[in-house]
C-alpha cells in the first residue's frame, strides 16, 4: 500500500492509543506458538544515517512481533565498519545496499545490467563467504551529485561529466568514505569521468546545509533523499553509471538464518516488499523534516501494514 506521510501523522498523533494496543499484543503474543519463540537472540546492527535507522527498527520490531528475541545496535558507521562488526561476530546481520556491497566489500566494480542482476550476484558472493542476502526492497537509493539549481544553470550543469571543465574550483562534499570509494565515490570520478573536485568531508545530515551555505558547490548525496522532491536541487545525470543499482537486503550469517528458521527470512522479506520508492521518501521525510523519531516511524509503518 502506498503509505503517506500525512498517514503516517495521523498514526503517530494516536500514540497512546498505539502504546496500549501494543500492550495488549503482546500479551497476546507471549501465549502464542510464534516461529521465534525460544529462539536465540539475534543481534542486528544497522548504518548511521537516518534511512538505515529506520530500516533497522523495521526489521527488528517486525521479527519481535513474530516472537523472535532482538538486540538492535544502531548506528555502525559506513558499510566498512558494519561489514567488520559482522566479520568479528559483533552483530549477525544488518540491512546493505546490494551495489555498495559489491564494489567496497567484494571489490566488484563493473555494475551488473540491471537491479536483478546486481541482487542475484550479490547473493553468490555472499554465499561464498558463509552469508545469505535476504529479497531486496524495491526500492533504490544510490549516491548522486548534486548542486544547487541556481548553480547548475550559471555552469551549464546537466551531467556529472560537466563538472570537468571546472576543475578543483569545485568544492565536492560528502561522507568520508565517500574519497577512498571506487567505482561510486571520488576515485570513480577522477578515473572514469577525469573530474577533478576538491574534496570536503561532512557528516551525511549536512549535505544540504553545506550545499546552501555555499559552503560546497556539489555534494554526493543519495537518491531517496527529501530535500531533491523541494526542486531547489539538480541531480546531474550518471551518464557512465557509476553509482549502479542499489536495493536493499539483509546480510545475515549463514549460520545464524538457518539457526532461526524459514519464519525468519519470510518475515525480513515481507517488511522488505512494502518499501517503495515512495515510500521510503516519505519514512525518510517523517524522520528528517518531521523529527520523530525512527524506531516510532516503523512501529506506526508496520501497524498501518498489519505486520503487527
Amino acid at each position: 500500500m502506498r503509505f503517506s506521510y500525512s498517514r503516517l501523522t495521523r498514526l503517530l498523533t494516536v500514540a497512546a492509543a498505539v502504546a496500549g494496543l501494543a500492550v495488549s499484543l503482546a500479551a497476546s503474543a507471549s501465549a502464542a506458538n510464534l516461529p521465534g519463540k525460544g529462539k536465540p537472540t539475534f543481534v542486528l546492527g544497522d548504518k548511521n544515517f537516518p534511512e538505515e535507522n529506520i530500516l533497522g527498527s523495521l526489521y527488528q520490531e517486525a521479527l519481535q512481533a513474530k516472537g523472535y528475541k532482538v538486540t538492535l545496535k544502531g548506528n555502525l558507521g559506513s558499510t566498512e565498519i558494519a561489514w567488520k562488526a559482522l566479520k568479528a561476530g559483533q552483530i549477525q546481520g544488518y540491512p546493505e545496499y546490494d551495489g555498495t556491497l559489491l564494489a567496497t566489500i567484494a571489490g566488484i566494480s563493473k555494475n551488473a545490467a540491471n537491479a536483478k542482476a546486481e541482487a542475484t550476484e550479490t547473493k553468490t558472493w555472499l554465499a561464498k563467504h558463509g552469508y545469505v542476502f535476504t529479497n531486496t526492497t524495491p526500492f533504490t537509493d544510490s549516491d548522486a551529485i548534486a548542486v544547487l539549481k541556481s548553480y547548475a544553470n550559471a555552469h551549464g550543469l546537466k551531467t556529472i561529466g560537466d563538472l570537468k571543465k571546472l576543475g578543483a574550483a569545485v568544492k565536492l562534499g560528502g561522507a568520508p568514505e565517500f574519497s577512498t570509494r571506487y567505482p561510486d565515490g571520488l576515485l570513480g570520478l577522477h578515473r572514469i569521468y577525469k573530474v577533478f573536485p576538491t574534496f570536503t568531508p561532512l557528516n551525511i545530515p549536512s549535505f544540504y546545509t553545506a550545499l546552501d551555505s555555499k559552503q560546497v558547490q556539489a555534494a554526493a548525496v543519495f537518491t531517496t533523499d527529501p530535500p531533491l522532491k523541494t526542486g531547489k536541487y539538480t541531480v546531474l545525470k550518471d551518464t557512465k553509471f557509476i553509482f549502479g543499482f542499489q536495493n536493499v537486503g539483509m546480510v545475515v550469517k549463514k549460520s545464524v538464518a538457518t539457526r532461526e528458521g524459514s519464519a525468519f527470512t519470510s518475515t525480513i522479506n515481507a517488511v522488505s516488499r512494502l518499501l517503495t520508492q515512495s515510500t521510503i521518501i516519505d519514512l525518510n521525510s517523517a524522520v528528517e523534516v518531521n523529527k520523530e523519531q525512527p524506531a516510532a516511524v516503523a512501529h506506526a509503518f508496520l501497524k498501518a501494514n498489519h505486520l503487527l
